[in-house]
């Protein structure tokens, strides 16, 4: 009965099921946990979501018995990992139990949902649940909600990909084996779809020493893509970052009009509403046709334009990865890529938004900012079609999410410490974790840790004959209120005087404002009037923007997949190999490259030495992102201040950085005396930052995912300097008092793996070790170099706008190409 009933709800909607989906259904039946992993729009949900009904509807056999009034207990959870997707997946998973007409309850429970349903939720679970990792762990803290908990049956990660890698994810790891522990024969399933570490993701999601009934299936791994690239009719030989992107706002524009429904990617927040301002005075009459979509925006702006997709009154949404995942635009005829993805896998993730159902064709066109990004686009192509996508390194054992987690635990009905460990350590990133830790996981949450012990603030667990428990009513409070792992700088809400709110903005930003001044928020121009209790009122404007709001986290670094892919790019260039329209049309960017000084091959490394007006530059060129490259800069530069007195200033860029100085430095010289050996790497990394100052910056977010500041409470948040002062002050008394630290030691390795990435680093320096040094000595500025010397011109306040200075530059450049090429 219940495959003759899913066969006959498949040819309702006009869908034969596939045959990996039919594999995810019989492993779930036979006890299974496991990973489905398919392209994007290929089905993955219905592969998920239709084991658990299976498995209900061969233990109810008999419909006369079923009765909606009296659903079925919690059976299955489904964490999402942005609350924002919440509405969209309970619409697609309500869709068969409608069509099945089954009498199960589903609802979902976020940041987002009423306080009204919260509270029903917390006396009566639905059958099923679509969550996040923050509200699933903040039902922890509920004891009288561990019994329904025990009886869930399955728990289903969309995504898991987004989550792998982040603390997240790791958070979400401790709730699973806190779940287990609860439900012993829990079945755990993820879903993703482009993923390169696809075991590891799997062990991280199933945990240790559980079912050893694992299944990864593998789906539909290539969907049928076109992807294409919108080139300028003219080529600039001489690029710079941003400049050809809005120009090319009449050609997306055109793209637009040709297709019913289109999603405009960008990179960031800030370049979602300057694209969405300018596709507005390029077509004026598409007002209320278009729309915005990030992050920061309020919930309501959020789902007035997701509806607006789907009833297909939009035509086009100029939107971040607000809109990267899950949402199932089927009616999206379009993707448009502005600027690199940074890696293949988010090309092809993005890609997949377009035509993103079974057997559809997903289209993306890509708009470079910058004519070198084109290299980068046709490097990601090569990656998808071998299939090299990239890995999301795990994190191990983060100390702060852990001690987060034992206080919920604690609050959630207390746990006894060898238990609670031996669960701690099933999950993936803790399997490691030594006795030493844990101990002294223990004892910060018990006394605040050595230094702590003075202050009863900091006592946050008790322990009552071997039961670690919290009871203190403030603490539980300010605990469930600061639940979470996402730390990011202290927003504020940005509302009209009389009116809607628009959403938040980073206070670092809007602190700096002054009354009157214009900026693009929510696709508006809008006018601050005054700050008052932590929100900003605004009024809408005219004119000209003052400013561009800039949230943190907008910088996307190269992955280093696509940065071998790269240097291979170029490499083929080298050669005189130009494959594909987009390399075709850089060829004569790499002639004058090759004319006036050399493209490297991937087994080289190109060092330009020139002398400009501003003072004596080097370039280098090694290709590994932005982050490497910031820190190959820093360490460079103070190597070889370490034999020769001078200053440098800096800018960095994916493809290379470039250190000015007012003196000459010989660079033969320099590598002769080792400034790019390996030896004392890590040392000398350290030496040449200002390693303290990043350490107490990323001590900050610790501190705050650890319990020691609050951000506060709604309507008291904290302001971002109080929270700064809070934590630099514990960072100062642990450094002097309690060096030991384990908090210390975590923001020491975080500031190495996360903002240094240290080991890319020490990857490129190896590589540039075994690589071919080529010092060119140009009389001009190189295509390659130009882009990065335009990021030195942003730096400076010139009395010409930066605008003007960089086309005169860019004139007297091509006018010295054209000149050099007709002799």
């Amino acid at each position: 009965m219940k495959t003759q009933l899913v066969n006959q709800y498949f040819d309702s909607i006009g869908w034969k099921p596939f045959r990996f989906q039919r594999s995810a259904w019989r492993a779930y039946l036979d006890g299974c946990s496991g990973m489905v992993h398919s392209a994007t729009g290929t089905g993955k949900t219905l592969a998920v979501w239709m084991g658990p009904i299976l498995k209900w509807l061969k233990e109810n056999p008999d419909r006369s018995r079923w009765n909606p009034k009296r659903p079925p207990p919690l059976r299955v959870l489904w964490i999402t990992p942005l609350r924002a997707l919440a509405g969209d997946t309970e619409k697609s998973l309500r869709m068969p139990i409608e069509g099945l007409q089954l009498p199960w309850r589903l609802e979902s429970r976020t940041g987002d949902s009423k306080a009204s349903l919260k509270a029903k939720q917390l006396k009566s679970l639905p059958t099923a649940m679509v969550t996040t990792p923050e509200s699933l762990s903040l039902m922890l803290t509920h004891e009288k909600l561990l019994e329904s908990l025990a009886g869930v049956e399955a728990v289903i990660i969309d995504e898991w990909h987004e989550l792998l890698g982040t603390k997240r994810g790791i958070q979400t790891e401790l709730v699973l084996a806190r779940l287990r522990r609860l439900s012993p024969n829990l079945r755990t399933w993820g879903v993703s779809a482009t993923l390169g570490n696809l075991s590891q993701a799997c062990d991280s999601l199933t945990g240790i020493g559980g079912s050893d009934k694992v299944k990864v299936i593998e789906g539909v791994k290539k969907k049928r893509l076109k992807i294409g690239s919108l080139i300028p009719k003219r080529m600039d030989r001489f690029p710079w970052s941003g400049h050809i992107g809005t120009r090319m706002v009449p050609q997306v524009a055109e793209l637009v009009e040709q297709v019913q429904s289109t999603l405009i990617f960008a990179n960031t927040r800030s370049q979602t509403e300057i694209w969405y301002q300018h596709l507005l005075k390029e077509r004026p009459d598409w007002a209320g046709k278009i729309a915005i979509h990030h992050g920061s925006l309020d919930t309501s702006v959020r789902s007035w334009v997701e509806n607006g997709l789907r009833n297909g009154s939009l035509r086009a949404v100029v939107c971040t990865s607000s809109l990267d995942l899950g949402v199932d635009f089927t009616a999206v005829d379009l993707v448009i890529q502005i600027g690199s993805p940074k890696g293949a896998a988010r090309l092809l993730q993005r890609a997949g938004r377009s035509g993103h159902q079974p057997g559809a064709v997903s289209r993306l066109d890509f708009v470079p900012t910058n004519a070198i990004e084109l290299i980068e686009l046709a490097a990601a192509q090569d990656s998808i079609k071998v299939g090299n996508l990239e890995a999301r390194p795990l994190l191990t054992s983060p100390l702060d999410v852990l001690a987060q987690h034992v206080v919920t635990v604690a609050i959630g009905g207390g746990f006894r410490s060898d238990e609670l460990l031996s669960e701690v350590r099933s999950a993936y990133a803790y399997q490691t974790l030594s006795d030493q830790e844990w101990q002294w996981v223990l004892d910060f949450v018990v006394r605040g840790g050595a230094s702590l012990t003075a202050y009863p603030e900091f006592h946050r667990v008790e322990v009552d004959d071997g039961r670690y428990q919290v009871t203190q009513r403030r603490t539980i409070t300010a605990h469930r209120m600061n639940i979470g792992t996402i730390v990011s700088d202290a927003a504020m809400k940005v509302k009209y005087q009389k009116g809607s709110t628009l959403g938040t903005a980073e206070e670092s930003f809007l602190s700096k404002l002054k009354p009157s001044d214009k900026f693009l928020f929510a696709g508006k121009l809008v006018s601050l009037v005054r700050i008052q209790d932590n929100v900003a009122y605004v009024k809408r404007a005219t004119g000209k923007p003052d400013t561009v709001p800039r949230w943190m986290g907008g910088r996307m670094p190269l992955s280093s997949e696509l940065s071998a892919a790269l240097r291979n790019k170029v490499g083929e260039a080298a050669d005189k190999k130009f494959v594909g329209r987009e390399m075709k049309s850089l060829e004569g960017l790499f002639d004058i490259q090759q004319r006036w000084s050399t493209v490297p091959r991937p087994d080289e490394l190109l060092i330009e030495a020139i002398k400009t007006r501003d003072g004596h530059q080097l370039f280098f060129f090694p290709m590994d992102g932005r982050l490497v490259h910031e820190g190959l800069a820093a360490l460079i530069a103070y190597r070889i201040s370490q034999t020769k007195k001078t200053t440098f200033t800096m800018a960095c860029n994916d493809h290379g950085f470039v250190l000015q100085s007012p003196h000459e430095v010989d660079i033969s010289a320099a590598i002769a005396s080792g400034v790019l050996s390996s030896t004392n790497l890590m040392k000398d990394i350290l030496s040449s930052m200002n390693a303290t100052e990043m350490a107490k910056r990323q001590f900050r977010q610790i501190a705050r995912v650890a319990g020691l500041i609050q951000q506060g409470f709604p309507g008291m948040r904290n302001t971002a300097s109080h929270i700064q002062a809070s934590s630099n002050l514990f960072f100062d008394v642990f450094t002097q008092y309690d060096s030991e630290n384990l908090l210390l030691t975590q923001a020491r390795r975080e500031v190495l793996d996360l903002q240094l990435e240290a080991g890319r680093m020490m990857a490129a320096m190896d590589r540039i070790a075994g690589s071919r040094i080529v010092i060119e000595r140009p009389d001009k500025i190189t295509p390659f170099a130009f882009p990065l010397l335009v990021d030195k011109l942003r730096e400076r306040v010139s009395s010409e706008s930066l605008a003007d200075r960089i086309a005169r530059m860019q004139a007297e450049l091509e006018k010295a190409a054209d000149a050099k090429q007709a002799v």
